[in-house]
């Protein structure tokens, strides 16, 4: 399997160093798999949405800003048939991201349904990059993926740029102010916040 042209990222050893970590695909596959059973969570005939409203959206923020930043660049590079795709997808995220902004009981059949989309077209491009990147260039994309997660959002912020180099020096710069008013309001962002958090 080549090697493709991924963003830059730190030198890794020679002489088959495996690094530590997730592949980027597998995270992104399992957060998907979170993200819809959450939904069916928040939907299904015995719902209380309301106390799960604040987790899916700072679930989906951290989300769609860690793929924007590694993800979805290192598909462009890797895959330039795959452009027109991934522009899509950027201009996907920021619909979903508008939906998220004041979420409401009466909104959540909209994000839903752009959840959705986003699994099948995003998980689209995981499985070609997949198919073209080597085991360690994934693991060590998976690795900047979840720094950026922690580092990321918790609240909608489709005003802010969805590429890099921008979206990597301001989205974490946003995320400090966001994680600030969650401890002051107590806001759940976490699965693991909820009394019943979703299996994936």
């Amino acid at each position: 399997m080549s090697t493709v042209p991924l963003p830059p990222l730190p030198p890794a050893p020679e002489g088959g160093f495996r690094p530590g970590g997730r592949s980027i695909a597998d995270i992104v596959d399992r957060e998907h798999r979170q993200l819809l059973a959450l939904l069916d969570q928040l939907t299904g005939p015995d719902a209380t949405p309301q106390e799960g409203l604040p987790v899916l959206s700072a679930a989906l923020s951290r989300h769609l800003s860690a793929e924007e930043q590694y993800l979805l660049p290192a598909v462009r590079a890797a895959l330039p048939t795959a452009t027109e795709r991934v522009d899509a997808e950027i201009a996907a995220d920021a619909g979903l991201l508008n939906a998220l902004k004041g979420l409401t009981d009466e909104a959540l059949t909209e994000v839903a349904e752009r959840v959705r989309q986003h699994v099948e077209g995003v998980g689209g491009l995981v499985t070609e990059l997949r198919a073209v990147a080597t085991d360690e260039e994934l693991i060590r994309l998976g690795n900047r993926l979840e720094i950026a997660e922690e580092a990321a959002p918790t609240r909608p912020h489709p005003g802010t740029p969805a590429t890099p180099p921008w979206n990597r020096i301001v989205e974490p710069a946003v995320g400090v102010v966001d994680k600030v008013l969650d401890v002051v309001t107590r806001r759940p962002t976490y699965l693991a916040d909820l009394p019943e958090p979703p299996r994936d």
